[in-house]
């Protein structure tokens, strides 16, 4: 019996402006042929970034996207007045919040594949989390490992 198999795949994100917006037919579009196959397994994504997140949570009511970006902005607060809270805003008023942000959400995921699909929750969505003002381009590097069948 063979043993498991590891790929990886670079994808590349729309621009966002700010905001956390449910990704997952995205995901699932640019590795549909790579999750083929795959009989069980996990999916690592990784998000090569320091200023956005990548998370696991509600994906119907988009109420909930809006909910958490905006307690994530009452929780971290912006500078905006320049009072000097941050020693780092060479960026901008939002990219030290941006980071603290980052490292509260996190910039990876891991999910399980099964029989080539994968195995989130009923209301489980791939959330990703864009917290800086300006729309910027990024990338997600994936990692597929798993038995195929």
């Amino acid at each position: 019996m063979p043993g498991p198999t590891y790929t990886q795949h670079a994808l590349n994100l729309p621009s966002y402006p700010r905001g956390s917006y449910l990704i997952t037919s995205d995901i699932t579009s640019q590795l549909s042929e790579p999750l083929k196959g795959v009989k069980a397994g996990l999916l690592h994504l990784f998000l090569q970034h320091t200023s956005c997140g990548l998370s696991l949570n509600e994906n119907w009511d988009s109420d909930v996207r809006k909910d958490m970006s905006d307690s994530l902005d009452r929780i971290v607060v912006e500078d905006k007045a320049g009072k000097g809270i941050y020693r780092h805003d060479a960026e901008g008023s939002d990219d030290m919040p941006a980071h603290i942000k980052s490292s509260l959400i996190g910039a990876s995921v891991s999910i399980p594949i099964t029989d080539g699909k994968l195995a989130l929750g009923t209301w489980q969505g791939i959330w990703f989390l864009e917290f800086r003002e300006g729309k910027h381009r990024r990338k997600i590097l994936a990692t597929i490992q798993g038995e195929r069948a």
